[in-house]
């Protein structure tokens, strides 16, 4: 299947002319961009990597990144993002991922424009929601979109493709990104930072956002070891968790108490 996923793309990045452009993958070192990057690089185009993070990123996603392009032979970027999500979501109501994704686009326009990229491209697929968003302004054939108000098209190879059959494209080229173990907001793999996490209607603080990160880091820990999928909601410290048995929320309530008491 992979074989010709790759054909596609590169017959499609031969009617558009994408072979004479440069292309900046904003990639997260998740399935789906991760994905992205692999086949595009496999495509035989000239493609570098865009990766965003700031001081409540998980450190093991960002490594994992680092080794995936450093082994594809990838150019990669890395842009601290820290004091924009800082201005953007302090002060607003949680969760902050819709201000935190405003901070990357247009930080992503900012780099490709500055430093001779023609194309953005995004693991975007089929089961993704894009309703309202820039990207529905696609005319024509939706995997390369030129957006007046970003002024660098968008491609997308994978988004023909259901979340499933992009979960056996990533089988079949033995990527397997690190995970965090986060509960996430669906039950497929889709885990992100642990900012997601704040409470909603809740007013957002640096300190909210520090303690979202130390209660999930811990979580994390756990959630790996027990192997399920768990999150904590802060402040109201509510625990998600898919297929968790008593004596693992036992554990989870203890070291959420354990952390809360070290805060004084």
């Amino acid at each position: 299947m992979i074989e010709r996923v790759i054909e596609d793309i590169r017959e499609f990045s031969e009617e558009r002319g994408l072979y004479e452009r440069r292309i900046l993958v904003l990639f997260s070192g998740g399935k789906d961009s991760s994905l992205a990057l692999y086949l595009l690089k496999e495509a035989g185009l000239d493609v570098s990597a865009l990766t965003f993070f700031h001081r409540w990123s998980w450190r093991e996603t960002l490594n994992w990144a680092m080794g995936f392009t450093k082994r594809l032979g990838v150019e990669h970027f890395l842009v601290d993002v820290t004091d924009g999500l800082l201005r953007e979501a302090v002060g607003r109501k949680g969760p902050i991922c819709i201000n935190c994704k405003k901070v990357m686009l247009w930080n992503a326009r900012w780099f490709a424009l500055n430093n001779g990229f023609d194309v953005l491209a995004k693991g975007d697929n089929a089961n993704d929601k894009i309703i309202g968003a820039l990207l529905d302004q696609c005319e024509g054939d939706i995997r390369l979109c030129g957006i007046p108000r970003i002024g660098v098209p968008f491609f997308r190879p994978l988004i023909k493709y259901t979340a499933e059959e992009v979960e056996a494209l990533a089988e079949e080229a033995g990527i397997k990104p690190y995970r965090m173990y986060e509960h996430a907001r669906r039950k497929q793999w889709r885990e992100g930072c642990p900012l997601q996490y704040i409470d909603r209607e809740r007013t957002v603080t640096p300190e909210l956002m520090d303690l979202a990160y130390r209660v999930n880091y811990e979580i994390s820990k756990l959630a790996r070891r027990r192997k399920v999928r768990m999150s904590v909601r802060v402040p109201s410290f509510e625990i998600m968790c898919w297929d968790c048995d008593e004596e693992t929320l036992g554990e989870a309530r203890e070291i959420i108490s354990r952390l809360v008491e070290g805060r004084g």
